[in-house]
C-alpha cells in the first residue's frame, strides 16, 4: 500500500521511515491523551490552583537540570550508533556512566539553587525542601534512558512506543486512583519520581529482550573523551532551552504567587502537550536525513526544506483548533478558578510554530556539526525570555508571560538567519513559514 505524503515531500524516505515515525508518534500520542486527561485536568481540579502550584515548582526547578544531566548526548548518540554500530555496548556504556555522574553531582547543586531562591526571592518558594529533593532524583533516574538512542538508530519505533505508552497508562492508572482514595499532594510529588523510575524499568526490560544486556555496557575514557568534546555545547544548549521554556513559571511564582503559577501550568500543559509531534517525526528521520546527507547533498537539502513545511503545516493547525477550543476547555473542563488561563492558551499556543521549526532546525545543525550555534541561539533565547518575562509579568501577569514566550520562541528558531554559515536554512524556514513553496506547487498544479 502506498502510504500519501504532503505535496513534494520526498515519497520514497516518507514511506521508507513512516512505520518508524508512526510508532514514534502513537507512543506520545499516548502520553498527550494521558497528559490532557490526568496531569492537565483531573490533577489540577482535584487540588485546586494553589496546591497545583506546589505540585509544578519542584518538577519546573528541577528539569533545568534535568536537561544538564543528559549532557546533550541523546541525538549525538544516536549519531555515533549510527555509524558504528559495532561499538554498541561501548557508546551506551559510557554514556550510560557521564549521565549517572552528571546526576549524582547535579543534585547539590539543585539544593543551592533552591536555598538562594529563598534566599533571595521576594516570596518563598511554592513548594517545602522535601518535595524538591525527591523530583531531584529524576536527575539520576533518567541515566537509564539512555536506551532510546539504541532504538532511534535501529529504526526500532515500536519499542520505544511500548515503554512510553505501558508506563504513561500505568502512572495514569496509580494518579487516578490517588484522586479517587483523596490522597495528599506528597503523594503526587511521589508520582513525579515514579513516572521516570517506570520509563527506565521499561526500557531495561524491553532492551534485554531483544538479545541485549546492560551488563555488556562498558565505559571507555576515549570515547567519553569524545562524546563530551562534541556533545558540550549541545548539554548547554539543553539548560539554555529548559531555562527559555520553564523560566516563565518559576518568575510568575516568584511576582504572583503559587495560585497564579497553577493556573498558568495548565496552560503550558495544554500547549507543549502537542510538542511529541515535531520530536517523534524528527527523531524518526534523523537516520534519512544522514544518510541523504551523506549520499546525495541535492536530496539532503529537499528534505530539510520538506521538513520544515511539514513542521509548519502542522503546528499552525494545531494554533488554530486551539485558539478557538481554548474558551471551552477552560470553562468545561475546569472549576471557575482556572479561567484566567483560556487567554493565556491562545497566545502561548502559537509558540508551538516555532517550536516545531526549532527542533526541525536542531537536527541540522547536529548534522552538520554546528553545537556552537545551538548552543548560541539557545542562550539568545534564554535572555529575551528573562528579560521580557521581567518586564510583562509585573504589567500584564499571566498573558504576559505567554506573550514573552511566544516572543522568545520565535527569537530562538530563527537566529540561524543571522549567521552567516546557517543562513540558508534561515530562509528556507521563513518560505516554510510563510508557505511559499506549498503556494508555488499548488499554484503549479493549477
Amino acid at each position: 500500500m502506498k502510504i500519501p505524503s504532503l505535496p513534494g515531500f520526498d515519497q520514497q524516505a516518507f514511506t521508507k521511515y513512516f512505520a518508524n515515525t508512526g510508532w514514534l508518534i502513537i507512543a506520545r500520542a499516548g502520553s498527550l491523551f494521558i497528559k490532557m486527561v490526568i496531569t492537565a485536568v483531573a490533577i489540577p481540579n482535584y487540588l485546586g490552583n494553589s496546591l497545583n502550584g506546589v505540585l509544578n515548582y519542584p518538577l519546573v526547578l528541577v528539569t533545568f537540570f534535568m536537561a544538564a544531566c543528559t549532557l546533550g548526548m541523546d541525538s549525538f548518540v544516536t549519531r555515533q550508533l549510527l555509524q558504528q554500530p559495532q561499538q554498541q555496548h561501548v557508546i551506551l556504556g559510557t554514556a550510560f556512566r557521564l549521565r549517572l555522574i552528571s546526576g549524582v553531582v547535579a543534585l547539590p547543586l539543585i539544593y543551592l539553587t533552591y536555598f538562594l531562591i529563598g534566599y533571595y526571592a521576594a516570596e518563598a518558594p511554592a513548594a517545602p525542601f522535601e518535595y524538591i529533593a525527591i523530583v531531584s532524583l529524576v536527575c539520576v533516574a533518567q541515566s537509564v534512558n539512555v536506551i532510546d538512542s539504541y532504538f532511534q538508530a535501529t529504526v526500532q519505533g515500536k519499542y520505544i512506543m511500548y515503554v512510553q505508552v505501558g508506563a504513561n497508562l500505568l502512572s495514569a492508572a496509580v494518579k487516578l486512583l490517588l484522586i479517587l482514595l483523596q490522597a495528599p499532594i506528597s503523594a503526587f510529588v511521589w508520582m513525579l519520581l515514579a513516572d521516570t523510575v517506570f520509563l527506565a524499568i521499561g526500557y531495561v526490560y524491553l532492551y534485554g529482550s531483544r538479545g541485549n544486556s546492560v551488563l555488556r555496557w562498558r565505559f571507555d575514557r576515549a570515547m567519553a573523551a569524545h562524546l563530551l568534546r562534541y556533545a558540550w555545547p549541545l548539554a548547554f544548549s539543553a539548560v539554555f532551552i529548559s531555562l527559555y521554556m520553564k523560566i516563565d513559571q518559576l518568575m510568575l511564582d516568584a511576582y504572583l504567587g503559587e495560585a497564579a503559577l497553577g493556573v498558568y501550568s495548565t496552560v503550558v500543559s495544554l500547549s507543549e502537550g502537542w510538542y511529541f509531534i515535531p520530536m517523534a517525526i524528527v527523531t524518526a528521520l534523523f537516520p534519512a536525513i544522514m544518510h541523504a546527507r551523506r549520499d546525495d547533498p541535492l536530496r539532503y537539502r529537499k528534505r530539510l526544506q520538506h521538513l520544515y513545511e511539514l513542521m509548519v503545516v502542522m503546528s499552525v493547525a494545531i494554533a488554530i483548533v486551539m485558539t478557538f477550543a481554548s474558551p471551552f476547555i477552560y470553562r468545561v473542563f475546569y472549576r471557575p478558578e482556572y479561567a484566567p488561563g483560556a487567554a493565556a492558551l491562545i497566545v502561548h499556543v502559537w509558540a508551538g510554530i516555532f517550536v516545531f521549526l526549532n527542533v526541525a532546525s536542531g537536527q541540522y545543525l547536529i548534522a552538520e556539526g554546528y553545537t556552537m550555534i545551538s548552543l548560541w541561539r539557545a542562550l539568545s533565547g534564554a535572555l529575551v525570555n528573562i528579560g521580557l518575562n521581567s518586564w510583562f509579568i509585573p504589567k500584564y501577569g499571566m498573558i504576559g508571560a505567554a506573550y514573552a514566550t511566544l516572543i522568545a520562541y520565535a527569537t530562538t528558531a530563527l537566529f540561524v538567519i543571522f549567521v552567516p554559515k546557517t543562513r540558508k536554512q534561515g530562509w528556507m524556514m521563513l518560505k516554510a513559514l510563510f508557505f511559499i513553496p506549498l503556494i508555488g506547487r499548488l499554484a503549479k498544479r493549477r
